[in-house]
Protein backbone atom coordinates (compact mmCIF):
# COMPACT_ATOMS: atom_id res chain seq x y z
CA UNK A 1 0.00 0.00 0.00
CA UNK A 2 1.17 3.49 -1.00
CA UNK A 3 1.79 5.28 2.45
CA UNK A 4 0.15 8.34 2.23
CA UNK A 5 1.39 11.50 5.08
CA UNK A 6 -1.72 14.11 5.77
CA UNK A 7 -0.27 17.24 7.80
CA UNK A 8 -3.41 19.53 9.03
CA UNK A 9 -2.20 22.77 11.29
CA UNK A 10 -6.01 23.04 12.78
CA UNK A 11 -7.72 19.81 13.43
CA UNK A 12 -10.80 22.01 14.10
CA UNK A 13 -13.73 23.09 12.52
CA UNK A 14 -14.67 22.79 8.92
CA UNK A 15 -10.92 21.47 7.88
CA UNK A 16 -10.71 19.12 10.64
CA UNK A 17 -14.14 17.50 9.64
CA UNK A 18 -12.71 17.16 6.27
CA UNK A 19 -9.13 15.64 7.27
CA UNK A 20 -10.99 13.24 9.82
CA UNK A 21 -13.62 11.95 7.34
CA UNK A 22 -10.78 11.71 4.35
CA UNK A 23 -8.10 9.58 6.17
CA UNK A 24 -11.04 7.37 7.56
CA UNK A 25 -12.33 6.88 3.88
CA UNK A 26 -8.61 6.25 2.77
CA UNK A 27 -7.54 3.80 5.52
CA UNK A 28 -8.72 0.89 3.81
CA UNK A 29 -6.70 1.52 0.71
CA UNK A 30 -3.55 3.51 1.87
CA UNK A 31 -1.35 3.20 5.33
CA UNK A 32 -2.46 6.77 6.39
CA UNK A 33 -0.66 8.86 8.75
CA UNK A 34 -1.84 12.44 10.21
CA UNK A 35 0.46 14.89 12.02
CA UNK A 36 -1.76 17.26 13.78
CA UNK A 37 -1.86 20.15 16.02
CA UNK A 38 -4.94 21.12 17.94
CA UNK A 39 -6.80 24.55 18.67
CA UNK A 40 -8.97 25.49 21.23
CA UNK A 41 -12.06 24.67 19.36
CA UNK A 42 -10.74 20.67 18.55
CA UNK A 43 -13.19 18.93 20.42
CA UNK A 44 -12.10 16.47 23.23
CA UNK A 45 -13.09 13.26 21.25
CA UNK A 46 -11.21 13.53 18.11
CA UNK A 47 -8.86 10.60 18.37
CA UNK A 48 -12.32 8.76 18.99
CA UNK A 49 -13.60 10.00 15.40
CA UNK A 50 -10.46 8.70 13.82
CA UNK A 51 -10.11 5.05 12.30
CA UNK A 52 -7.62 2.59 14.55
CA UNK A 53 -5.71 2.34 11.24
CA UNK A 54 -4.85 5.78 10.90
CA UNK A 55 -1.73 6.76 12.76
CA UNK A 56 -1.50 10.04 14.33
CA UNK A 57 1.74 12.20 15.73
CA UNK A 58 1.44 15.19 17.07
CA UNK A 59 3.23 18.28 15.97
CA UNK A 60 3.89 20.57 18.80
CA UNK A 61 3.57 24.87 18.06
CA UNK A 62 2.27 24.47 14.75
CA UNK A 63 1.33 27.93 13.50
CA UNK A 64 2.86 29.59 16.14
CA UNK A 65 5.70 32.16 14.44
CA UNK A 66 8.42 32.08 16.64
CA UNK A 67 8.34 28.19 16.26
CA UNK A 68 8.13 27.98 12.22
CA UNK A 69 11.82 26.67 12.16
CA UNK A 70 11.30 23.88 14.83
CA UNK A 71 8.26 23.01 13.28
CA UNK A 72 10.15 22.75 10.03
CA UNK A 73 12.66 20.21 11.41
CA UNK A 74 9.99 18.35 13.41
CA UNK A 75 8.08 17.55 10.50
CA UNK A 76 11.42 17.07 8.19
CA UNK A 77 12.26 14.46 10.90
CA UNK A 78 8.46 12.94 10.47
CA UNK A 79 8.94 12.15 6.55
CA UNK A 80 12.50 10.71 6.97
CA UNK A 81 10.78 8.27 9.75
CA UNK A 82 7.26 7.68 8.18
CA UNK A 83 9.05 7.86 4.51
CA UNK A 84 5.52 8.37 2.71
CA UNK A 85 4.65 7.82 -1.07
CA UNK A 86 2.39 11.03 -0.79
CA UNK A 87 2.55 13.90 0.96
CA UNK A 88 -1.26 16.30 1.85
CA UNK A 89 -0.72 19.48 3.07
CA UNK A 90 -4.52 20.50 4.35
CA UNK A 91 -5.53 24.59 5.09
CA UNK A 92 -3.10 27.89 4.64
CA UNK A 93 -0.49 27.22 7.41
CA UNK A 94 0.43 23.79 6.71
CA UNK A 95 0.43 24.43 3.27
CA UNK A 96 2.99 27.52 3.71
CA UNK A 97 5.20 25.47 6.56
CA UNK A 98 4.73 22.02 4.43
CA UNK A 99 5.74 23.85 1.02
CA UNK A 100 9.19 24.54 3.08
CA UNK A 101 9.43 21.78 4.61
CA UNK A 102 8.93 18.79 1.96
CA UNK A 103 10.85 19.41 -0.97
CA UNK A 104 8.91 16.32 -2.85
CA UNK A 105 12.43 14.99 -4.33
CA UNK A 106 11.02 11.08 -3.14
CA UNK A 107 7.57 11.54 -2.64
CA UNK A 108 4.73 13.87 -4.31
CA UNK A 109 3.71 16.77 -2.11
CA UNK A 110 0.25 18.03 -2.32
CA UNK A 111 -1.23 21.37 -0.55
CA UNK A 112 -5.33 22.02 -0.20
CA UNK A 113 -5.61 25.51 1.12
CA UNK A 114 -9.51 24.66 1.65
CA UNK A 115 -9.97 28.47 0.57
CA UNK A 116 -7.46 30.67 -0.09
CA UNK A 117 -6.50 33.21 2.93
CA UNK A 118 -5.80 36.00 0.47
CA UNK A 119 -9.60 35.82 -1.11
CA UNK A 120 -11.59 34.68 2.55
CA UNK A 121 -9.95 37.57 4.58
CA UNK A 122 -10.99 41.06 1.74
CA UNK A 123 -8.49 43.10 0.02
CA UNK A 124 -5.40 44.59 2.66
CA UNK A 125 -1.53 44.80 3.16
CA UNK A 126 -1.58 41.40 4.92
CA UNK A 127 -3.99 39.25 2.32
CA UNK A 128 -1.73 41.25 -0.13
CA UNK A 129 1.08 39.34 1.60
CA UNK A 130 -0.86 36.13 1.58
CA UNK A 131 -1.29 36.42 -2.23
CA UNK A 132 2.94 37.00 -2.47
CA UNK A 133 3.48 33.74 -0.37
CA UNK A 134 0.80 31.77 -2.45
CA UNK A 135 2.92 32.48 -5.49
CA UNK A 136 6.22 32.13 -4.29
CA UNK A 137 5.52 28.68 -3.12
CA UNK A 138 3.30 27.77 -5.94
CA UNK A 139 7.01 27.63 -7.61
CA UNK A 140 7.85 24.67 -5.12
CA UNK A 141 7.77 21.06 -6.73
CA UNK A 142 4.37 20.52 -5.82
CA UNK A 143 0.59 20.73 -6.62
CA UNK A 144 -2.27 22.28 -5.20
CA UNK A 145 -5.88 20.14 -5.37
CA UNK A 146 -8.57 22.22 -4.85
CA UNK A 147 -12.27 21.75 -3.26
CA UNK A 148 -14.00 22.97 -6.17
CA UNK A 149 -14.17 24.05 -9.96
CA UNK A 150 -13.84 27.71 -8.93
CA UNK A 151 -11.07 27.29 -6.35
CA UNK A 152 -9.05 25.37 -9.47
CA UNK A 153 -9.45 28.35 -11.32
CA UNK A 154 -7.37 30.22 -8.88
CA UNK A 155 -5.28 27.79 -8.28
CA UNK A 156 -3.99 28.14 -11.89
CA UNK A 157 -2.53 31.63 -11.12
CA UNK A 158 -0.63 30.46 -8.81
CA UNK A 159 0.79 27.22 -9.58
CA UNK A 160 1.65 24.78 -12.61
CA UNK A 161 -0.24 21.78 -11.21
CA UNK A 162 -3.91 21.49 -10.17
CA UNK A 163 -6.51 19.43 -9.97
CA UNK A 164 -10.18 19.17 -7.79
CA UNK A 165 -12.08 16.95 -6.26
CA UNK A 166 -15.57 18.15 -4.79
CA UNK A 167 -16.28 18.42 -1.12
CA UNK A 168 -18.70 16.04 -0.03
CA UNK A 169 -20.83 15.37 3.22
CA UNK A 170 -21.55 12.02 5.18
CA UNK A 171 -25.28 11.57 4.39
CA UNK A 172 -25.76 8.20 6.47
CA UNK A 173 -24.32 10.34 9.35
CA UNK A 174 -25.89 13.58 8.66
CA UNK A 175 -29.22 11.71 8.12
CA UNK A 176 -28.48 9.82 11.70
CA UNK A 177 -27.82 12.99 13.46
CA UNK A 178 -31.09 14.69 11.73
CA UNK A 179 -33.04 11.77 12.73
CA UNK A 180 -32.02 12.16 16.32
CA UNK A 181 -32.80 15.76 17.21
CA UNK A 182 -36.09 17.34 17.08
CA UNK A 183 -36.66 20.79 15.23
CA UNK A 184 -36.67 24.16 17.28
CA UNK A 185 -39.86 25.57 15.48
CA UNK A 186 -39.53 29.11 14.63
CA UNK A 187 -42.92 31.26 14.54
CA UNK A 188 -41.70 33.21 11.95
CA UNK A 189 -40.43 32.84 8.45
CA UNK A 190 -36.22 32.30 9.61
CA UNK A 191 -33.25 32.88 7.80
CA UNK A 192 -29.97 31.94 9.63
CA UNK A 193 -26.11 32.00 9.20
CA UNK A 194 -23.63 29.71 10.73
CA UNK A 195 -20.22 29.75 11.74
CA UNK A 196 -18.16 32.14 13.22
CA UNK A 197 -18.73 36.25 12.95
CA UNK A 198 -15.57 37.40 10.96
CA UNK A 199 -14.64 39.25 8.18
CA UNK A 200 -14.81 36.21 6.22
CA UNK A 201 -18.45 35.92 6.38
CA UNK A 202 -19.44 40.05 6.05
CA UNK A 203 -21.53 40.09 9.29
CA UNK A 204 -22.21 43.95 8.00
CA UNK A 205 -24.28 42.80 4.51
CA UNK A 206 -25.96 39.87 6.77
CA UNK A 207 -27.40 42.82 9.35
CA UNK A 208 -28.23 44.79 6.00
CA UNK A 209 -30.21 42.04 5.18
CA UNK A 210 -32.12 41.84 8.10
CA UNK A 211 -32.88 45.32 8.70
CA UNK A 212 -34.25 45.17 5.26
CA UNK A 213 -36.97 42.39 6.31
CA UNK A 214 -37.91 43.98 9.90
CA UNK A 215 -40.98 40.91 9.93
CA UNK A 216 -38.52 38.12 9.04
CA UNK A 217 -36.30 36.12 11.98
CA UNK A 218 -32.90 36.13 11.07
CA UNK A 219 -30.01 33.75 13.55
CA UNK A 220 -26.61 33.14 13.45
CA UNK A 221 -25.51 30.13 15.19
CA UNK A 222 -22.05 31.04 16.24
CA UNK A 223 -20.28 33.79 17.50
CA UNK A 224 -17.39 36.33 17.02
CA UNK A 225 -15.16 39.18 17.44
CA UNK A 226 -17.70 40.87 14.52
CA UNK A 227 -20.38 40.31 16.67
CA UNK A 228 -20.73 44.15 17.48
CA UNK A 229 -22.03 44.62 13.72
CA UNK A 230 -24.75 42.50 13.95
CA UNK A 231 -27.38 45.66 15.40
CA UNK A 232 -30.96 44.64 13.69
CA UNK A 233 -33.11 43.88 16.26
CA UNK A 234 -34.56 40.89 14.37
CA UNK A 235 -31.43 39.26 14.68
CA UNK A 236 -30.45 36.56 17.19
CA UNK A 237 -27.17 36.09 17.83
CA UNK A 238 -27.20 32.36 19.52
CA UNK A 239 -23.09 31.52 20.25
CA UNK A 240 -21.39 28.39 19.46
CA UNK A 241 -23.84 25.33 19.93
CA UNK A 242 -23.05 21.37 20.09
CA UNK A 243 -23.81 19.54 16.62
CA UNK A 244 -27.19 18.32 18.52
CA UNK A 245 -28.39 21.80 19.09
CA UNK A 246 -27.01 23.61 16.15
CA UNK A 247 -29.08 20.54 13.29
CA UNK A 248 -32.05 21.38 16.12
CA UNK A 249 -32.06 24.98 15.27
CA UNK A 250 -31.12 24.39 11.60
CA UNK A 251 -33.89 22.26 11.01
CA UNK A 252 -36.39 24.81 11.93
CA UNK A 253 -35.29 27.26 9.68
CA UNK A 254 -36.48 28.29 5.78
CA UNK A 255 -33.66 30.15 4.19
CA UNK A 256 -29.52 29.48 4.59
CA UNK A 257 -27.45 32.84 3.51
CA UNK A 258 -23.65 32.38 3.16
CA UNK A 259 -23.06 35.75 1.84
CA UNK A 260 -19.21 35.11 2.51
CA UNK A 261 -16.18 36.51 0.54
CA UNK A 262 -15.04 33.47 -0.16
CA UNK A 263 -15.16 29.61 0.25
CA UNK A 264 -13.73 26.29 -0.65
CA UNK A 265 -16.72 24.53 -0.45
CA UNK A 266 -18.54 25.24 2.24
CA UNK A 267 -19.81 21.71 4.64
CA UNK A 268 -23.08 24.23 5.94
CA UNK A 269 -24.00 24.98 2.70
CA UNK A 270 -23.99 21.58 1.38
CA UNK A 271 -25.84 20.22 4.71
CA UNK A 272 -28.02 22.55 4.36
CA UNK A 273 -29.28 21.89 0.37
CA UNK A 274 -29.55 18.45 2.04
CA UNK A 275 -31.84 19.75 4.50
CA UNK A 276 -33.51 21.64 1.43
CA UNK A 277 -33.24 24.73 2.95
CA UNK A 278 -33.31 27.56 0.33
CA UNK A 279 -29.94 28.64 -0.29
CA UNK A 280 -28.67 32.42 -0.73
CA UNK A 281 -25.19 32.55 -1.72
CA UNK A 282 -22.15 35.19 -2.57
CA UNK A 283 -21.40 35.33 -6.36
CA UNK A 284 -17.54 34.38 -5.47
CA UNK A 285 -14.98 31.14 -5.07
CA UNK A 286 -16.32 28.24 -3.92
CA UNK A 287 -20.09 29.02 -3.54
CA UNK A 288 -20.83 29.74 -7.49
CA UNK A 289 -19.15 26.05 -8.12
CA UNK A 290 -21.79 24.72 -6.20
CA UNK A 291 -25.17 26.82 -6.81
CA UNK A 292 -26.27 27.58 -9.98
CA UNK A 293 -28.54 30.59 -10.17
CA UNK A 294 -32.06 29.76 -10.33
CA UNK A 295 -31.67 26.03 -10.57
CA UNK A 296 -30.88 24.99 -6.87
CA UNK A 297 -30.45 28.24 -4.93
CA UNK A 298 -29.34 31.69 -5.73
CA UNK A 299 -26.46 33.61 -6.37
CA UNK A 300 -26.44 36.69 -4.80
CA UNK A 301 -24.38 40.26 -6.15
CA UNK A 302 -25.77 42.85 -4.06
CA UNK A 303 -28.33 43.72 -0.72
CA UNK A 304 -31.24 43.80 -3.26
CA UNK A 305 -30.50 40.45 -4.76
CA UNK A 306 -30.66 38.38 -1.28
CA UNK A 307 -33.65 40.72 0.01
CA UNK A 308 -35.62 39.85 -3.21
CA UNK A 309 -34.41 36.21 -3.00
CA UNK A 310 -36.21 35.74 0.64
CA UNK A 311 -39.33 37.95 -0.10
CA UNK A 312 -40.15 35.66 -2.91
CA UNK A 313 -40.00 32.73 -1.16
CA UNK A 314 -42.32 33.91 1.53
CA UNK A 315 -44.79 34.37 -1.25
CA UNK A 316 -44.26 31.20 -3.03
CA UNK A 317 -41.51 28.99 -1.58
CA UNK A 318 -39.17 27.36 -4.21
CA UNK A 319 -39.60 23.83 -3.71
CA UNK A 320 -38.46 22.61 -6.84
CA UNK A 321 -35.01 24.48 -6.45
CA UNK A 322 -34.67 23.07 -2.99
CA UNK A 323 -35.37 19.54 -4.07
CA UNK A 324 -32.98 19.86 -6.91
CA UNK A 325 -30.18 21.15 -4.25
CA UNK A 326 -31.53 17.68 -2.30
CA UNK A 327 -30.37 15.78 -5.14
CA UNK A 328 -26.81 17.49 -5.97
CA UNK A 329 -25.90 16.48 -2.69
CA UNK A 330 -27.00 12.55 -3.42
CA UNK A 331 -25.10 12.75 -6.82
CA UNK A 332 -21.97 14.53 -6.11
CA UNK A 333 -21.45 16.18 -2.91
CA UNK A 334 -20.90 13.41 -0.86
CA UNK A 335 -18.08 11.71 0.77
CA UNK A 336 -18.74 8.62 -1.40
CA UNK A 337 -18.52 10.11 -4.16
CA UNK A 338 -15.56 12.42 -2.70
CA UNK A 339 -14.04 9.00 -1.66
CA UNK A 340 -13.96 7.14 -5.13
CA UNK A 341 -12.25 10.03 -7.09
CA UNK A 342 -9.88 10.99 -4.06
CA UNK A 343 -8.60 6.55 -4.54
CA UNK A 344 -8.29 7.32 -7.83
CA UNK A 345 -6.20 10.52 -7.70
CA UNK A 346 -4.09 8.79 -5.10
CA UNK A 347 -3.44 5.81 -7.42
CA UNK A 348 -2.73 7.46 -10.37
CA UNK A 349 -0.27 10.12 -8.86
Amino acid sequence: MKKILMVCECLAGGVGTYVTQLCNDMCDNFEIYLAYSTRVQTENNFKSQLNKKVKIIEVKNFGKFQSVFKTIKQLRKIEKEVKPDIIHLHSSIAGGIGRIAFKGKENKVIYTPHGYAHILMGKNLKTKIYWLMEKILGKTKSMTLTCCESENEVAKGLCKETYFIETGVNIEDLTKSLDEVEMVKNDKFSVYMSGRICTQKQPKLFNEIAEALPEVKFFWIGSGKLDKYLTAPNIEVTGWKNRKDGLALAKGMDVFILCSLGEAISMSLIENMFMKKLCLVSNTVGNKSVIKDGVNGYVCNNLNDYVNAIINAMKSFPVEITNNAYNDVLNIYNTKEMKKKYIKFYNDI
